[in-house]
């Protein structure tokens, strides 16, 4: 048992990875820049083994992470960007390598090109997981981390992920190419407020 043990616990090391961090590189965003952001927590389930939550718990973090990691973008175009936060798993503590379960969001992700008054994507669903590390691989996430650094931690991958497949959309579909004049549209900073909390 204990050599079983051991050999766990070594997988679980080698599976571990770095935290995600708020001042990584940026990502290519073309001529991004955010006009609003909006986060929505309102609606989130709390799914079953979670560790309790209130909503308001989840608010400031995500805008803080959003809005760190897009408004260092200062491109020419501006672009409103919403997230709403689907549902939720904060791990619960668990038997240490044996069951260490993960904690996981579900987003919906929603940009608006505020020249052009059209969404380039409305209700775009992400499931993120926190980061693992050495020791949250170990002892679990239940153990090694409060509800709080768990909320944060999450937070931060939203907004990393987010980027992440901006760019990624930047580079397949051309979304924040620059444009030969600037334009300017209608949109209200209501656009996506209105749009991202139905359904």
């Amino acid at each position: 048992m204990i050599r079983i043990l051991s050999m766990l616990a070594a997988l679980a090391l080698l599976a571990a990875c770095g935290e995600t961090r708020l001042d990584e590189a940026p990502e290519d965003l073309g001529a991004f820049q955010a006009r609003v952001t909006h986060v929505y927590t309102e609606k989130a389930l709390q799914w079953p083994m979670s560790r309790d939550a209130d909503h308001s718990e989840w608010t400031a973090p995500i805008e803080n992470a959003l809005n760190t990691r897009l408004r260092r973008y200062e491109g020419a175009q501006e672009y409103d960007v919403a997230v709403t936060l689907e549902g939720f798993m904060l791990a619960p503590a668990g038997v240490p390598v044996l069951f260490s379960p993960k904690s996981a969001v579900v987003v919906n992700v929603f940009v608006y090109d505020v020249a052009q008054e059209k969404f380039l994507a409305k209700k775009h669903q992400m499931e993120i997981f926190e980061s693992t590390t050495g020791e949250s691989a170990l002892l679990g996430s239940g153990h090694a981390r409060t509800k709080q650094e768990q909320i944060q931690g999450l937070a931060v991958n939203i907004a990393d992920k987010v980027e992440e497949w901006m760019a990624e959309q930047h580079e397949a579909e051309g979304w924040f190419a620059p444009r030969a004049a600037a334009e300017t549209g209608s949109g209200t900073d209501a656009a996506v407020a209105k749009a991202a909390p139905a359904g």
